[in-house]
């Protein structure tokens, strides 16, 4: 038999040792499959063997040296597993290797200097592991290479002179490591190189101009380093690019006119970087582009009204700059637009009434507009209720005056946020924002809006965050969650909201009424007398004799009442006893025993609780360890704590409580517990993988990408998971997202830079993950 192949099934357990005496074997495929266990140690034994593929699989353990023997193979595929230890040295006896994959491992270790022998290859994945050190100088010498991918470990040095001799590279990614030194003059060299990737390093020094002369070069990407300079006025010669990111770079300078000659760019990435000067006239030319992000720089002057040329165009972000003028009333043209953000300029007049105009110009795909923190004056154009798709409207700290639209309440997909607040608006709430349904975050703060809250608000149901302090606000407060749940500091400083809150506000039903003037206190007294002399004759005789009938009864069932509610939610803050909760724990999980684990990750385990009140909860247990691994797992602790008491979303994890006790050397996290487990674990179990059909992974998608949206941009200051993987993200019974494992999450500070070491899982971590 030449070939076996079977890849692409759900074989699961180990690999049979006496595959190795197939002696005649040329092909062996058995990738895509639940293979277990170690690769057979007499693998070495097959020879003939010429392509051999172990890659998507769940096998452990190290590369068999054995490996090493087969002289004649040309393709050794084991990307995808969870290999560990070293590569071996003796890689470099495989002569007729043409194609060496061994990615998306936990292969640790330097990159051995043998495998400068292996003249005949063409494509080397290694990205995604663990491996360190330098990268063997001799690795120029194997002049056939066409793909290089060592993205994504902890390898080290000035890797990029000896990667200059690969004159017939098409592909070259290193992004995120360690490595440094400038880009050398003779990166023009590879007239071939069709995608070079050299972000999230320590690549320093200025672009160099030779960089320009790649003219096949399709994709450069170089954020996230320690670059300097200007952008080279060359870059224009590179007419065949499609994506231009050179962000987070400290890149100084104008953005050069020449650039605008691209016209086959889609994705041009400048941000966060120091340019200054004004945005090129010229950039209306880019007619294939569809998304340009310019924001935290130093540009200025106005918007180019070329812009508007751009129809392709979906995301347009110049956030956080100096432009001034106004917006260009054509951006209406721009019918491609999903999210615009231009907020925290200098940006003056009106909102273009055009923004949303159906008849003029339409934006039906727009879900996202930020325009705050600008001078934005006059009102809010009622044309925006013609944005249909809306999903997250920010207008805050403006001078917009005015009352707010009634068609506002017609942007019934609002979801992410509606905010309002710190402008000049009057008059009353519009009762149509009852039907904004799906709203999560509303702020109407700090205006002079009048009136009462509309009694539409309880249709609200989605509702979880709500601000209206500081307007002239009258009459009762909603009785919803959000009222009831919002802090005291989200309701002040108005002029006659009562009903049942914990701030202490008054009830409601008080002789002062909204819109009239106030009775005359004298004649309060009189008709207080009068009608309450009569009421008090008339009930006197009924209340005294039913009062100690009642009395009794109203005793026992308010006795009862208590003792419902507290075995209904031992974690409501009425009913909460902290030494409870905790015994509790320990007692139905037996004191955190492994018949009740569901899940384990780096810094901790996960236990099903089952509590007295019938109440099931998910428990997280810290690994109790070394010194070294104790700090590392309670800061893994403490930022999940403080992460998820920051933030409220329908999909994100709820936290019901944590505890650290120092007596018992025990530290864990109480969570509401979802039902379906890990994406992991539905998408690993062939019965439920069919059962989640495409539509509820829409439904899981859009969760899971609301709660990201939510974290990076709703939440102030931003939260960043930094380990978002099929492990981290349940599913409850409809299928919902959840995010969860906050462990590595980070809150970033607001007006300064945010830089930290790679975290997360490898082989999910974003290659441009440029909010860490």
């Amino acid at each position: 038999m030449n070939l076996f192949s079977i890849f692409h099934n759900h074989i699961s357990g180990p690999i049979p040792t006496s595959i190795s005496n197939l002696s005649n074997l040329q092909t062996l495929y058995l990738d895509r499959n639940r293979f277990s266990g170690t690769i057979p140690q007499d693998i070495g034994k097959l020879r003939s063997l010429i392509d051999l593929a172990f890659s998507k699989n769940n096998l452990t353990g190290l590369i068999p040296t054995s490996i090493c023997n087969m002289s004649n193979l040309n393709y050794l595929y084991l990307f995808g597993n969870q290999l560990s230890g070293q590569i071996p040295q003796e890689i470099g006896r495989m002569a007729s290797l043409t194609d060496l994959e061994l990615a998306a491992n936990n292969l640790n270790g330097p990159i051995p200097t043998s495998i400068s022998n292996l003249s005949n290859l063409d494509t080397l994945y290694l990205f995604g592991n663990k491996l360190s050190g330098n990268v063997p100088v001799d690795i120029g010498r194997l002049v056939s290479l066409i793909d290089v991918q060592l993205s994504v470990n902890n390898l080290i040095g000035p890797v990029l002179v000896a990667l200059c001799n690969l004159t017939n590279l098409r592909y070259l990614g290193v992004f995120i490591n360690h490595f440094s030194g400038t880009i050398p003059q003779d990166i023009g060299r590879l007239q071939y190189l069709t995608e070079l990737d050299l972000g999230t390093n320590s690549f320093h020094g200025p672009i160099p101009v030779s960089l320009c002369n790649l003219s096949n070069l399709n994709i450069l990407r170089l954020f996230q380093n320690e670059l300097s300079g200007p952008i080279p006025q060359e870059i224009g010669k590179l007419v065949s690019l499609t994506n231009l990111e050179l962000s987070t770079t400290n890149l100084t300078g104008p953005i050069p006119p020449s650039l605008c000659n691209i016209s086959s760019l889609n994705t041009l990435f400048l941000f966060e970087n120091q340019l200054s000067g004004t945005i090129p006239n010229e950039i209306g030319k880019l007619s294939s582009l569809t998304d340009i992000e310019l924001s935290i720089n130093n540009l200025s002057g106005p918007i180019p009204y070329s812009l508007c040329n751009l129809t392709n165009l979906k995301i347009l972000y110049l956030n956080q700059n100096q432009l001034s003028g106004v917006i260009p009333r054509d951006i209406g043209r721009l019918s491609s637009l999903i999210s615009v953000a231009l907020h925290t300029n200098n940006l003056v007049s009106t909102i273009p009434t055009f923004l949303c105009n159906s008849t003029v110009g339409t934006l039906p795909t727009l879900q996202s507009i930020s325009l705050f923190h600008n001078q934005l004056t006059g009102p809010i154009p009622k044309q925006l209720g013609e944005c249909s798709n809306l999903l997250y409207l920010d207008l805050r700290r403006n001078s917009l005056n005015g009352s707010i639209p009634l068609t506002i309440g017609s942007l019934i997909s609002l979801q992410m946020r509606l905010d309002l607040s710190q402008n000049e608006l009057s008059g009353e709430i519009p009762s149509d924002f009852g039907k904004l349904n799906k709203l999560e975050i509303l702020n109407l703060s700090h205006n002079k809006l009048s009136g009462s809250i509309p009694s539409s608000f309880v249709e609200m149901v989605s509702l979880n965050s709500v601000d209206v302090s500081f307007n002239q606000l009258s009459g009762p407060i909603p009785n919803i969650k959000a009222f009831e749940n919002a802090p005291f500091d989200a309701l002040r400083n108005n002029s006659g909201l009562c009903g049942n809150h914990s701030g202490g506000f008054k009830p409601c039903g008080s002789l002062v009424m909204n819109g009239r003037k106030k009775v005359k206190p004298r004649l309060v007294i009189i008709l207080v007398s009068l009608f309450g002399s009569l009421f008090l004759s008339l009930t006197f005789l009924a209340i005294f004799f039913r009062l100690r009938k009642r009395q009794v009864g109203n005793i026992e069932q308010a006795d009862q009442l208590t003792d419902t509610n507290t075995r209904r939610n031992i974690f409501s803050v009425q009913n909460y006893d902290g030494k409870l909760v905790f015994e509790e724990i320990i007692e139905a999980t037996e004191n955190f025993d492994t018949n009740y684990c569901i899940g384990a990750g780096g810094y901790g385990s996960v236990y099903k609780a089952e509590l007295s009140t019938g109440q099931v909860v998910a428990v997280k247990k810290l690994h109790s360890s070394d010194e070294g691994s104790e700090v590392i797992g309670l800061k893994s602790f403490e930022s999940e704590v403080q992460a998820l008491t920051e933030i409220r979303h329908k999909n994100i994890v709820k936290l019901f409580g944590f505890c650290s006790s120092v007596e018992r050397n025990i530290s864990f996290l109480i969570y509401e517990f979802v039902e379906r487990g890990s994406l992991k674990k539905i998408l690993c179990d062939g019965e439920q993988a069919v059962e989640f059909d495409w539509i509820k992974r829409l439904i899981f998608i859009k969760g899971a990408a609301d709660a990201l949206s939510y974290m990076h941009h709703d939440c102030i200051p931003a939260i960043v998971h930094r380990d978002i993987s099929s492990n981290n993200v349940l599913l409850d019974l409809e299928y919902e997202a959840r995010v969860s494992d906050f462990g590595t999450a980070r809150i970033l500070k607001p007006d300064s830079s945010n830089w930290t070491s790679l975290a997360g899982t490898y082989g999910y971590v974003a290659p441009g993950n440029r909010e860490v």
